[in-house]
């Protein structure tokens, strides 16, 4: 009988793109960092940039930090998983707190309990203007949502930190242009081209190690607006809400207070392939109620400064 085995072939494609991009910052970026929150997307390209900068038996250094904006309102399994990932490989980390911009005055919230993931924009431009960072790399993919589609692997933003979807840069033969002015930078997307269910085979073939949260576990969940919202201290239960403990997993990791998890009992990458092959609805979608305002609030936010 013939051994079931996944045909991966195109994630050697991907992988050499990726490489090939994230050293292309390394070349053409004085001070770059890469953006590393914990979840599958960012462990992913930080296990590439490894990779890339794999020589012989020699240890692996990156020639730069990641980066990680801390809402202060994350999962404990993800910031646990975060900080063994430094201890392991060495890699210098550089934070950004949320709450730090809260005690200075330049995020304000209306209630401790609100959503603080769009703040984060305020607190990044802070960390960008403070290390000088003129190249910041981050996971995002083109298959998430509608803005994302559109924008470039290199993405210039203003002084500001802002994105003009009208004025982005042509990105012919791969040929990547980072020229940018003293106070502007440049936000790089290395693994854009991916889906997420190439993320999943990714993940299965080079057998990463994930936060505990994205197989199944059991979880206090209530019920609303087809979503299923997690019972946490930032997220309590309101009035008149009933509760429930099902068995869930995240497809996406973010702040509390707008990741939701789906009813699934998939324990390993293998099990989670084969949801998402079936899958009509995008990750984001399935999960995150602030991109569900309205079908332009990525958009919005990315003007803003967001990642």
């Amino acid at each position: 009988m013939q051994e079931n085995t996944l045909l991966d072939d195109h994630l050697d494609w991907l992988e050499a793109e990726s490489i090939y991009i994230i050293r292309e910052v390394v070349a053409q970026c004085s001070n770059p960092a890469m953006l590393f929150s914990g979840g599958k997307d960012s462990i992913v390209m930080f296990h590439l940039a490894r990779k890339a900068f794999q020589f012989g038996d020699r240890p692996v250094k990156l020639p730069f930090p990641i980066l990680h904006i801390d809402t202060g309102h994350n999962y404990p399994e993800v910031i646990a998983y975060r900080d063994s990932v430094v201890e392991k490989t060495g890699v210098k980390l550089i934070v950004g707190h949320v709450e730090d911009s809260i005690k200075n005055g330049t995020v304000r919230l209306r209630k401790e309990t609100d959503s603080r993931n769009a703040a984060q924009a305020v607190t990044l431009l802070e960390a960008i203007a403070k290390y000088e960072f003129d190249a910041l790399m981050g996971g995002a993919r083109r298959d998430e949502e509608k803005a994302r589609a559109k924008e470039r692997i290199f993405s210039f933003r203003d002084d500001f930190g802002q994105w003009d979807p009208k004025a982005q840069r042509p990105e012919l033969w791969n040929l990547y242009n980072a020229r940018i002015a003293k106070g502007e930078n440049m936000r790089v997307f290395p693994i854009s081209n991916w889906t997420e269910l190439d993320i999943w085979q990714y993940i299965a073939r080079e057998n990463l190690e994930l936060p505990s949260i994205y197989y199944t576990h059991k979880r206090e969940v209530v019920r609303k607006n087809s979503l299923l919202l997690p019972v946490t201290n930032v997220t309590p239960k309101a009035p008149g809400d009933v509760s429930e403990v099902l068995d869930v997993r995240f497809r996406t990791v973010g702040d509390i207070s707008c990741t939701c998890p789906v009813l699934s009992n998939a324990a390993n990458p293998i099990d989670i392939i084969a949801e998402t092959a079936i899958t009509e609805i995008t990750e984001r979608g399935a999960t995150r109620m602030d991109d569900q305002t309205n079908e332009a609030s990525m958009e919005r936010r990315k003007k803003e400064g967001y990642f």
